[in-house]
């Protein structure tokens, strides 16, 4: 049982010096160890929380001790509990996280509980993102459209989430149409030190989506967890977690002009992605930082995930202070940061002689030497210099089919799709652009690249150059404020009369809502094989992801969305190409438009103020007149609708018992999908587009969905109907069973047919068979999604055998009682000479206390076939979760 605090000697007041006291906080000077000077600040994070929430039940002194030994005990990979100071929620998984609190009301009612304990223990901000679909654009009034279209086909969706907010206790719900998650928590929602009744820690925090490490940028703590670790962090359970080792990042000099914060964070992303960094920390420091806005940090700290970090850090320092200022935080509040953080050895002045801190490797990087870059066509960390980008594509073109190929005969290499388009000739050759999206949390959130692209946009229209009418262009900021100071500068009707409209304040063309492309355009792509190109400014481009037939996609600052939008085509060089044809008939080139940094700097000191942060965000405490006239159920429990498409009451507690069902091996399984390398929770659990003819679909039309209203995969997150058929279910995936073939299918293997993935399940499911997957190097990097484990568990997948693991995945896969198996180093299923047609049989004891985090295991198989994996149930934590069948079944039980 939990006992008192042992560090409870360390509370400390801190004096306010306008009189009176700012609060308590637990004081890690007071601590008197010399060993606290020379850890990196993202572990002090971890210390404070420890040392304030000793118990010696769920946080123990032990755990103190072992981070504040950090320096040796890391390498060591031992495990610590962490308790974030909130959770943030974005729509997408904050609607499954809500339906499960609702469904844990039902099932603890059931089992004799009083339904009333399932309630956040934590702070928990859930921002509706509001992810629009892109299908209004180029005019005035396309905001106001795509508002009124999102609501009308999510009016079920958003009525839950506003019930949730009643229901619950401590739970923020910030209204549609407010700005995507990410930035919302770094302009308004982030507190950077918390003062709750008279005690003051730090921010920390751990969200949904794997870009909550944007907030990273600000100082704060955070990272992506699964939807179903972060209902279990909601209800009060310590995050378990391997103690992570930091790799110091020094930063010097400065970014030469013309360069962006875009083409600084794709440079390094390819080089973490090449030290490799996954489960570990990326502090950085250095005097270029001082070089760097808190936007640009931001930029940084967002792609984390692209790096394969849990978080790219970027301590407190001056720059914080001032964004802090200019986003309208009270100057009262700014001084207590200021005040905590000076006197609990958190922040960094860089006016003052530095201590060297110990990191567990090193890198460093002269901003000076970074240069224009993009990044594809298939990934975001292939990383491609401006000045090589035409080269580039033509090499793709010759590859074959890859990351970085699309194997096209050199006799079809130029070949050309002529269409008629609204009346007018026009022609698609491989390269050209079809999709130009400024878009996204990563880069909508930095005013100097923003602004930038607005300048683009102005050099060119003055100059005569437009962007061809066919290529479907948009404009989707993170918040409010950049449409505010795009007006300020007078930038946005250029952007506008480029066809860079406003369509509204959400994820759009980085998460798969790029809308229909015009049926002319999509003719012409099909009729020759065209592979066309998409070019936004988002963090992600993996295949499949932006739109069916844009089978290239680059990664680019805003500027050169615009610049790739004029020219039509990424077959180009523009160093020597020339962009188009002036009005005057001169040719022009991106020099010829593209500002200056001191041209950016001057439009961005102007045009980005305080009020306009503070105007915004007085909106999430007021609504908008459609959210405030939406109707929501009242009461403690959820009245489910069964018709509902979009919110279900889901079956993870229907036979739930009061006792654990314990711990199980697989017997005689079928592999369901035999996978290569890097298959990602795109490929398990897409976010976009429900195609016409699968399993999703045929389940809606059933129910008399018409097409036009099937909406995304992300939308419908609430019904597990869906979500289940929809698990492997994108259109790219590549599956070994089916010889080459692409696609969502799979074979039966006892009968041979070759089936959809979700069919293949049931038909095993339904003769009581087990399935287990095969796979590669990096199974489930991308997004943090539950639903890349649920939908596995729904279909009766009962283990995963790859290479690797992304972190994030992997610890979800462990919360739906699912066992993660790693080949040994040097091996796979190819070299094991595994074909998939095997029958699996995996043996662990039946005693959880004899099951021991990453022993060697034995898979044997029907054919004779043996060989050793490694279990990857990472800490006893994770082994009680699965005794359980899961984290949320083992935290239900720890209610009743």
């Amino acid at each position: 049982m939990a006992s008192e605090n042992p560090f409870k000697f360390t509370l400390t007041d801190l004096p306010n010096p306008a009189g009176g006291s700012y609060g308590k906080y637990y004081s890690l000077p007071a601590l008197k160890d010399s060993r606290i000077e020379s850890l990196p600040y993202s572990i002090k994070i971890l210390l404070e929380s420890a040392v304030r929430n000793c118990d010696n039940f769920q946080v123990m002194k032990e755990d103190v001790e072992k981070i504040l030994d950090w320096e040796n005990t890391s390498p060591k990979l031992v495990e610590i509990p962490f308790k974030p100071a909130r959770v943030i929620l974005q729509d997408f998984t904050g609607v499954p996280a809500v339906v499960d609190l609702a469904a844990m009301r039902d099932a603890i009612k059931r089992l004799g509980g009083d339904a009333n304990k399932i309630n956040p223990l934590v702070p928990v901000d859930l921002v509706i993102d509001h992810s629009v679909q892109v299908d209004v654009a180029r005019s005035e009034n396309a905001l106001q459209a795509n508002m009124q279209y999102e609501f009308d086909r999510n009016k079920e969706r958003f009525a839950f989430l506003k019930w949730g907010s009643t229901a619950f206790k401590n739970m923020l719900v910030v209204p549609p149409g407010s700005g995507i998650v990410h930035q919302v928590n770094l302009e308004y929602l982030g507190r950077v030190v918390f003062n709750s009744d008279g005690i003051l820690y730090p921010d920390s925090l751990v969200g949904t989506d794997s870009h909550t490490t944007m907030i990273d940028g600000l100082g704060v703590a955070g990272w992506g967890v699964g939807g179903i670790e972060a209902e279990a962090t909601m209800l009060g359970q310590p995050m378990s977690m391997v103690l992570p080792g930091v790799v110091g990042f020094k930063l010097s000099g400065k970014l030469r002009t013309g360069v962006t914060a875009t083409d600084l964070v794709l440079t390094i992303t390819q080089m973490l992605r090449k030290h490799g960094v996954v489960g570990k920390f990326v502090e950085f420091y250095g005097q270029g930082m001082s070089a760097l806005s808190l936007a640009d940090r931001a930029t940084i700290a967002n792609m984390s995930p692209e790096y394969g970090a849990t978080m790219g850090f970027f301590p407190v320092d001056h720059v914080t202070l001032q964004y802090l200022r200019l986003t309208g935080r009270e100057e009262s509040k700014v001084k207590m940061i200021e005040a905590y953080l000076r006197a609990n050895k958190m922040f960094i002045d860089y006016n003052e002689p530095q201590t060297d801190k110990t990191y567990s490797s090193y890198l460093e990087l002269d901003l000076d030497t970074v240069e224009p870059s993009l990044s594809g066509p298939k990934r975001p960390h292939d990383r491609v210099s401006l000045k090589n980008m035409k080269a580039d594509w033509q090499a793709c073109l010759d590859n074959k089919v890859g990351f970085k190929g699309f194997a096209i005969p050199k006799e079809a290499q130029n070949a050309v799709s002529k269409f008629s388009y609204k009346g007018t000739p026009a022609e698609l050759k491989h390269g050209d652009v079809v999709i130009a999206a400024i878009t996204s949390c990563t880069n909508t959130s930095n005013p100097s690249v923003m602004l930038g692209a607005g300048l683009v946009a102005k050099k060119a229209y003055e100059l005569g150059l437009e962007v061809k009418p066919w290529i479907k262009t948009s404009l989707a900021p993170g918040s409010g404020v950049v449409t505010k100071y795009l007006h300020k500068s007078g930038l946005h009707k250029y952007l506008d009369l480029q066809g860079f409209s406003l369509v509204g304040y959400g994820c759009t063309t980085c998460i798969g809502n790029s809308g229909e492309i015009d049926e002319s355009v999509a003719d012409a792509i099909t009729e020759k094989d065209i592979v066309a190109a998409a070019v936004l400014s988002g963090n992600r481009n993996f295949e499949g992801r932006v739109h069916p037939l844009t089978r290239a996609n680059y990664l680019a600052s805003p500027p050169l969305v615009v610049a790739y939008a004029l020219a039509g085509t990424v077959n180009i060089d523009f160093e020597k190409e020339p962009v188009g044809v002036g009005k005057d008939g001169k040719q022009v080139f991106l020099r010829d438009i593209w500002p200056s940094s001191e041209e950016i700097s001057k439009v961005v000191e102007s045009s980005v103020l305080p009020e306009m942060f503070r105007s915004t965000y007085e909106s999430i405490t007021k609504g908008n007149a459609m959210w405030n006239e939406l109707h929501a159920p009242a009461g403690a429990l959820y009245s489910w609708d069964p018709k509902s498409t979009y919110v279900h009451d889901p079956p993870f507690f229907k036979s739930m018992t009061l006792e654990p069902p314990g711990a199980h091996g697989v017997r005689d399984a079928y592999c369901l999908l035999n996978f290569g390398d890097s298959i990602t929770t795109d490929h398990i659990s897409p976010a976009g587009n429900i195609h016409k003819d699968s399993p999703a679909a045929k389940y809606l039309m059933e129910r008399g969905v018409e097409r036009k209203d099937f909406n995304s995969y992300g939308s419908r997150r609430g019904n597990d109907e869906v979500m289940a058929r929809g698990t492997f279910a994108n259109i790219r995936i590549v599956n070994k069973f089916l010889k080459g073939e692409v696609g969502p299918k799979t074979i039966h293997v006892p009968s041979g047919e070759k089936l959809y993935v979700y069919d293949a399940a049931m038909k095993y499911k339904d003769s009581g068979l087990d399935t287990i997957i095969l796979a590669g190097a990096e199974y489930g990097s991308g997004s943090s999604r539950d639903w890349a484990a649920k939908g596995p568990y729904l279909q009766g997948v009962k283990a995963v055998i790859a290479k690797s693991f992304e972190r994030i995945h992997r610890s979800n896969l462990v919360g739906m009682g699912i066992i993660p198996l790693c080949f040994k180093p040097g091996q796979d299923a190819d070299s094991l000479g595994l074909t998939g047609y095997e029958r699996y049989t995996i043996d662990l004891p039946s005693d959880i206390k004899a099951i021991i985090p990453g022993q060697d295991i034995q898979v044997t198989t029907d054919n004779g076939k043996s060989f050793t994996c490694t279990l990857r149930f990472d800490t006893q934590v994770e082994l009680t979760y699965f005794e359980h069948g899961g984290i949320l079944q083992y935290v239900l039980r720890q209610l009743i």
